[in-house]
């Protein structure tokens, strides 16, 4: 596994959510309709002034097709970042727990050595964790 996959998913857990709220503004944009009020002249004698009222698609077809492209995109966009979520995910679980626990703590939640060390509790320093996890990760 590469140290920097690790650093990834991060990345990888903020763009799904990025992705999939995009997808949603498309999918709301094809669903819309916009209204609009027009006057014109009645078709019958005395051809006098009505208004009506048209509804319609913000979009032609040209722009249908690029908002499908674009969903495509994100589609593919949005499944790449879900397979290095998952990658990351297979391989934490083959690690031991307390592996588990400091690279969850340092790497995924962002916290510095100290706070990770006082969430391992059993007086561990920082810089002993610290050491601890580049010791696993060379080995890796």
């Amino acid at each position: 596994m590469d140290k920097q996959i690790l650093y990834q998913y991060i990345d990888a857990c903020e763009l799904v959510k990025e992705t999939e709220e995009e997808i949603e503004r498309l999918r709301r944009r094809r669903r819309e309709t916009v209204t609009d009020k027009v006057r014109m002249s009645d078709y019958d004698f005395p051809f006098g002034e009505i208004s009506c009222t048209i509804h319609g698609v913000p979009y032609d077809a040209l722009d249908h097709d690029a908002l499908d492209r674009k969903e495509h995109i994100l589609e593919e966009r949005k499944a790449a970042a879900e397979a290095i979520k998952l990658q990351v995910e297979e391989w934490l679980v083959t690690v031991p727990l307390r592996m588990q626990r400091i690279t969850k703590y340092k790497i995924f939640e962002g916290m510095t050595w100290e706070q990770v060390a006082a969430r391992m509790g059993r007086k561990a320093t920082g810089e002993g964790i610290r050491k601890e996890f580049v010791r696993f990760m060379a080995e890796k």
